[in-house]
């Protein structure tokens, strides 16, 4: 008998009877929620450090000083670009709401992240170690998807994650990361 996802065979409910990947499929979705969670919450509040000045943050105008203390041309602009991008793209990972572009904004915050503190070694507290694992993380979630337990299921759009959608979201990323460092980065 061929396989079939007629619901009456197969239901969507996490380790519903009558589905024989269910309990390994619903391992992956806790596994995918929890990571979607710690990574887009922590991107959410740093970014709300930046925004407000929540959670011992500088705000808007201490990460300004920092960003034009890096050389970026606008530094204002880049704290809120940088500030939005964090909260929203975090916020939206840890739901899973349109996780590719999640992850997308996410990977394109870390690589600009990762070329300033480019030389200065791999662990922190100033190194790339920390950065390294967030963009990694991102860019596998993109990959994947969000699983089961995510906000993107609820949405009137195709419902099927698929590969070619989070590359597509990453070259996004990766070239709006590149266009930053290039053009605003003196």
């Amino acid at each position: 008998m061929p396989f079939s996802m007629s619901p009456s065979r197969y239901t969507t409910a996490l380790g519903g009877p009558g589905s024989p990947l269910a309990p390994a499929q619903s391992g992956i979705d806790i596994g995918l929620l929890l990571l979607r969670c710690a990574v887009g919450l922590t991107m959410a509040v740093h970014g709300s450090q930046k925004l407000f000045g929540w959670f011992n943050g500088a705000g808007l105008d201490g990460t300004a000083g920092f960003f034009a203390s890096d050389g970026y041309s606008a530094p204002k602009a880049m704290a809120t670009v940088a500030g939005l991008t964090e909260t929203l793209c975090g916020l939206g990972l840890a739901i899973g709401l349109l996780t590719p572009l999640a992850g997308a904004g996410i990977l394109g915050i870390m690589l600009n992240a990762i070329a300033m503190k480019w030389g200065n070694g791999f662990f922190n507290p100033s190194g790339i170690e920390y950065d390294l694992i967030l963009l990694t993380a991102a860019v596998s979630l993109a990959l994947t998807g969000p699983g089961r337990l995510a906000v993107d299921h609820l949405l009137p759009i195709p419902r099927t994650h698929r590969p070619s959608h989070g590359i597509a979201a990453l070259a996004l990323g990766a070239i709006a990361a590149a266009v930053v460092l290039v053009a605003l980065h003196d």
